[in-house]
């Protein structure tokens, strides 16, 4: 990981419940176009990444609020105009893994508070229940705007693993 990857990663560990941010054991993060093809690449980059760590049991939880992460920050925090322009910096994904936990953070350009939609709105549309699925099926999760020359927020999930074996 590089600078940028240590600066997403420091108020992402003081926004974690207590665990030693020195026991990282691996980490693996890409870079997603502003596209909702995206949604599709990260799945795949989870699959191919949870395999290589030996979760594969936990890919269907995992690629759920995985999906539902990035489609979030393609939805409301990347902003309109051509998907490839220079003002379209992309979403990046991270996958970071604990001996006990793996957590999912995106990337995004706005510093816009995720929400999660509800009161007179239709609880059953398919749009806005983005974040109630996240809180669903992982541990914990949260969000921090980022600080320093990068811009935008970080959106985490974490998930609780067995210990590396």
């Amino acid at each position: 990981m590089g600078t940028n990857g240590s600066t997403v990663l420091e108020p992402l560990r003081q926004g974690l419940p207590p665990i030693d941010p020195g026991a990282v054991s691996t980490s693996a993060s890409c870079a997603l176009p502003a596209r909702y093809e995206a949604v599709r690449g990260a799945r795949k980059f989870t699959s191919s990444t949870l395999d290589g760590w030996g979760l594969t049991d936990r890919f269907d939880d995992v690629a759920l609020v995985v999906s539902e992460l990035v489609t979030n920050a393609l939805r409301h925090a990347v902003p309109d105009g051509p998907p490839d322009s220079p003002a379209h910096p992309p979403v990046r994904l991270h996958l970071m893994r604990w001996a006990s936990r793996l957590v999912c953070a995106v990337r995004d350009p706005s510093r816009e508070s995720p929400e999660a939609r509800g009161g007179e709105e239709d609880f059953s549309a398919e749009s806005g229940r983005g974040l109630f699925l996240v809180e669903s099926f992982s541990d914990s999760w949260g969000w921090h705007p980022l600080a320093g020359t990068l811009q935008g927020k970080v959106v985490w999930a974490l998930f609780r693993v067995g210990p590396e074996e």
